[in-house]
């Protein structure tokens, strides 16, 4: 039987939205729910119109991460790991629009987004050391490649518990809205701007520029994209659409 709270998929053309419906438990993660979002982000994989893949959750909270004491022996470390790898490398330029508490595992998860926008009712904290638990290696890769070594060590190892503005400044929101209205309305025009790019660009750029960041940088491909790119039609469409100062009408070839 499907179950009702489980995340859901919403695929509007080039734009997606995945959407945590847990609220009265702060949207944590139940097994399934894992799975689920991991069906979810193969669909719009193979989908190929979406280039941008939104995350949001609905109530007070973001996310509190997995229910880890409802399955006894899960690895759930192995899970977010495989979880928030598969985000990482997604297609899609991803967002995380967050309005409130995120903790756990759920901070790695808006970690491997391409951008984190968060209201002032925002903080985060990750108990792991006081449970016992052993951050998985990919989180702690993103922990201090995004948020620098002092940072990791203080929410992953002093168990700290950041508020909104820490977040921001410790860079973990790249934008701070003062409300959900505000958030919604920052949410939509990212979304937008993303959506008017040229794809090639859009989507290549991103590609290489988190390889770059994980030293993993395939210089070949690099450059077949490249090559693509600028022997495109958009490339001419934005270059006329530029000297006639309209907007350009790119079709990802």
């Amino acid at each position: 039987m499907p179950d009702a709270h489980a995340p859901s998929l919403q695929i509007d053309g080039p734009l997606a939205c995945i959407t945590l419906r847990r609220p009265r438990q702060a949207n944590r993660l139940e097994l399934g729910d894992l799975q689920t979002l991991e069906q979810h982000l193969a669909q719009v994989e193979a989908d190929q119109a979406v280039r941008v893949l939104l995350l949001k959750g609905e109530g007070r909270h973001f996310c509190s991460g997995f229910h880890i004491d409802a399955v006894p022996g899960v690895d759930a470390g192995a899970l977010f790991e495989a979880l928030a790898q598969a985000w990482e490398n997604a297609r899609p330029v991803t967002i995380a629009a967050i309005q409130g508490g995120i903790y756990g595992g759920a901070t790695d998860l808006a970690l491997a987004c391409d951008f984190r926008l968060g209201t002032r009712a925002c903080e985060m904290f990750v108990p792991a050391a006081r449970l016992g638990l052993h951050f998985y290696r990919g989180g702690l890769e993103r922990y201090v490649n995004r948020l620098g070594l002092a940072a990791a060590k203080q929410v992953l190892l002093a168990g700290q518990t950041l508020d909104a503005q820490a977040m921001r400044d410790c860079g973990f929101l790249d934008q701070l809205l003062e409300d959900a209205a505000g958030l919604q309305q920052a949410s939509d025009a990212l979304c937008e701007g993303l959506l008017a790019a040229a794809p090639l660009a859009l989507l290549g750029m991103k590609r290489h520029l988190n390889a770059i960041a994980a030293g993993r940088l395939d210089a070949a491909a690099l450059a077949a994209d490249i090559a693509r790119a600028n022997a495109s039609q958009d490339l001419s469409e934005g270059v006329q659409a530029w000297q006639e100062k309209r907007a350009p009408k790119f079709r990802g070839c």
